[in-house]
């Protein structure tokens, strides 16, 4: 039987995967309609209709490679219906530095799947 941490950590190397790829219609099914995302600028999104078309956007940059996550550790509430993963993030742009930072998402689980409730990105290093 799947672990939570280990279903959590799969999903989220998918989101990454379908990142690489630009295919952001693929990344609806990730979230929680009323996802909240706090981008690494502060910027907020609300909505998955709204994250999506933030990732559609970037994505139609020709300089744009990727954003990947990498998850760190996951903690469940005690039901095992909510999770928290933390861990680093890197975004990519050709002929730019990267830009990093640490992010927070929780996690919920709905009909069986873990879908992201909200996420928060901090950029620390814009690799001046």
């Amino acid at each position: 039987m799947t672990t939570p941490q280990d279903a959590i950590a799969a999903r989220r190397k998918l989101t990454n995967k379908l990142i690489a790829g630009k295919t952001a219609a693929r990344l609806a099914p990730f979230f929680d309609p009323q996802v909240r995302l706090i981008a690494g600028d502060g910027s907020l999104l609300i909505g998955a209709a709204e994250v999506i078309a933030a990732f559609d956007a970037q994505f139609r940059d020709p300089d744009f490679i990727a954003y990947v996550r990498t998850g760190q550790g996951v903690e469940l509430d005690s039901a095992g219906l909510r999770a928290a993963e933390h861990g680093r993030w890197v975004g990519s742009w050709k002929g730019a530095p990267d830009q990093s930072g640490t992010y927070l998402a929780v996690w919920k689980k709905v009909t069986g799947q873990w879908v992201i409730e909200s996420e928060l990105y901090v950029t620390l290093d814009r690799g001046d």
